[in-house]
């Protein structure tokens, strides 16, 4: 339901839209992907789900906390930037069983970037990896079609 209101918002708007993955590891690209249409808005989405890779591909800087606004936002505008998009999301999180740096698990932050408009928040879900990742999921989506609205 919320990639089909993303894809909506990108056709009546005009947007280019894309992800910048690391808790949900594709998930949210696939989402996106399987809306009838996709190819006409979804730019595409990046999964960098060991920090090597958020260092190294997207410019999060090394030492920074990946479970952080700075490191989603970075993430966000990064992508933003190589792959001309209007519109991204990124996400990353504890998705458990355990924490992660400091963090217990369920801790997520996500960051929107809509033509210069950026937001970034910080969620907590419980339950058992799979539910946190679903929970994040929708999330993410919901967060990036209230700000592509």
């Amino acid at each position: 339901m919320n990639a089909r209101l993303v894809a909506d918002l990108a056709t009546a708007h005009g947007y280019t839209v894309a992800v910048a993955e690391s808790l949900t590891g594709g998930t949210l690209s696939a989402e996106l992907a399987a809306v009838e249409g996709s190819s006409d808005w979804f730019a595409g989405g990046l999964v960098a789900y060991q920090t090597a890779t958020k260092v190294a591909v997207l410019g999060v800087p090394a030492g920074c906390p990946v479970i952080s606004a700075q490191c989603v936002s970075t993430m966000a505008s990064s992508l933003a930037d190589l792959l001309s998009a209007d519109a991204v999301v990124s996400v990353s999180g504890a998705g458990g069983p355990a924490g992660q740096d400091g963090e217990p698990p369920g801790t997520t932050w996500f960051a929107t970037l809509v033509r210069g408009r950026a937001r970034a928040e910080r969620r907590h879900f419980p339950g058992t990896p799979e539910e946190v990742l679903a929970a994040a999921r929708a999330c993410a989506l919901r967060l990036l079609a209230e700000e592509m609205a």
